[in-house]
């Protein structure tokens, strides 16, 4: 009897993961799945589900990579407007290096399937609401510092700074031009000054 052949299920997850969001959910095959995973067919159905639990899964991990990473880059003494000034050139620095330029995974899947997939359209919504929330913790901490002006509405705000990091973002798969890209960031980044 042939041993079954053991993997590791969060590094199959992170390849899968990896190939969605570089090929987009239609565009990616079983066989393509098989190949980046190392795993068979069936291996794959018993460690994951279909295709499209796989995509979940694979949208739950990058929600749960981006939300770290925005934690740990606003979880710095630095004032609020220095965290997002560095956050944004990290993410400018991604866009021209090349990895950058494939977008936000949760991003292309809101363009690609949130419209008829109530499933991946909750994810989105969910991932976008924790960075929103993330967001307005940052800003509401920077208000108690003095760095925000009293009459800030950190909602807006909080709001605001997600949808100009998704557009951020969006922007720099089309064109990824560092000044075009500085030139952006230093806008959002206007919204912070009292």
């Amino acid at each position: 009897m042939a041993r079954p052949r053991e993997f590791d299920p969060d590094t199959a997850l992170k390849r899968a993961m990896e190939l969605f969001w570089a090929k987009g959910y239609e565009a990616t095959s079983l066989d393509d799945l098989c190949a980046a995973t190392g795993l068979g067919r069936s291996s794959l159905y018993a460690a994951f589900g279909d295709k499209h639990a796989l995509y979940l899964r694979s949208l739950d991990h990058y929600e749960e990579r981006s939300i770290a990473r925005v934690t740990e880059a606003f979880a710095s003494p630095l004032p609020m407007r220095d965290a997002l000034a560095a956050f944004l050139e990290k993410f400018i620095d991604d866009i021209v290096a090349g990895p950058g330029r494939r977008g936000c995974f949760i991003g292309n899947c809101a363009a690609e399937l949130a419209r008829e997939d109530r499933a991946a359209a909750g994810r989105v919504k969910r991932s976008l609401a924790r960075i929103e929330a993330t967001f307005r913790d940052t800003l509401g901490r920077a208000k108690k510092r003095g760095e925000l002006a009293d009459a800030a509405d950190i909602d807006a705000l909080a709001r605001f700074l997600t949808a100009s990091v998704q557009g951020l973002r969006l922007v720099g798969k089309a064109n990824p031009d560092r000044a075009t890209l500085k030139d952006i960031a230093g806008v959002i980044l206007r919204c912070l000054d009292r």
